[in-house]
């Protein structure tokens, strides 16, 4: 019925069970959050983003290039050419596998030999990848599979690392990347061009050069103890695995190890 006054009835949905007026319901409250949560997690792709992961990995990338003269003064003990070395670095972009590689070199090349030594060496990066999947998964293929090409031991912790704080830099990973290839085929040539002139790369510690790179990455990525738990469990599985399986597979082997007890943790 219409009031006295000639106005029209309210109109206003009657609260239902349980909800008050003026009050969102509980599944408003949920979409709301939902849309909130997401927006919080954007992850962005941009000239800002690439450039904070250059400038973040230049500390590390300039400690690899240290590993990358190395590496080439081993391939040209190798047999191979500044501009074959020079080649291998900017197109595998992957130090444990080349050194295995070189240091399997020989002729006639055993190319079957060679391509599952560093298969087994390499394996690791899917689990590296899959990894950065929540973040990347939200990029372009061509941004993602992209950034994913640059992809190392080193850059891969920092991004890990800068995707974690929540900032959604997901071009943070190709910066770190173009810094890491820069430095490490430089390093290689370097290495490379100055062939027997310096000698033993061990002489003068080079060859420590990654390992003291991978410790400050270890320290970097501490969240407390919890993560004692997969770092042990990775440790002592890599151990055995070295002792008892041939090739390089007990870097694979202990990080299946370390994730699975991972997974099996969260999962109680």
């Amino acid at each position: 019925m219409t009031e006295i006054d000639g106005s029209a009835p309210d109109s206003s949905p009657v609260p239902g069970p349980g909800e008050s007026a003026g009050r969102p319901s509980d599944e408003q409250t949920e979409e709301t959050r939902i849309t909130a949560d997401d927006e919080s997690e954007a992850v962005t792709f941009d000239r800002e983003g690439i450039r904070a992961g250059f400038l973040t990995c230049l500390p590390v990338a300039i400690g690899v290039g240290g590993y990358g003269i190395a590496f080439g003064m081993l391939a040209r003990r190798a047999g191979l050419s500044v501009a074959e070395a020079t080649l291998m670095s900017a197109t595998v972009l992957a130090g444990a596998a080349q050194i295995v590689a070189v240091e399997l070199w020989a002729e006639p090349i055993p190319v079957a030999t060679i391509v599952l030594a560093t298969l087994a060496v390499n394996l690791r990066y899917s689990l590296m990848g899959a990894a950065l999947g929540p973040w990347l998964e939200r990029l372009s293929a061509l941004r993602g599979y992209g950034s994913l090409l640059l992809m190392a031991d080193e850059n891969w912790a920092l991004t890990m690392r800068e995707l974690k704080s929540g900032s959604g830099r997901g071009a943070f990973l190709l910066g770190t990347g173009i810094a890491m290839w820069v430095f490490w085929v430089g390093a290689t040539i370097v290495g490379a061009a100055a062939g027997g002139a310096i000698g033993d790369p061990t002489r003068y510690g080079i060859d420590f050069v990654l390992a003291a790179v991978f410790v400050a990455l270890a320290a970097e990525l501490w969240e407390g103890r919890s993560t004692l738990v997969p770092w042990l469990v990775a440790l002592a599985t890599a151990i055995l695995a070295a002792e008892f399986v041939p090739g390089q597979w007990y870097i694979l082997l202990g990080g299946f190890a370390a994730a699975a007890v991972e997974v099996v943790r969260y999962d109680r």
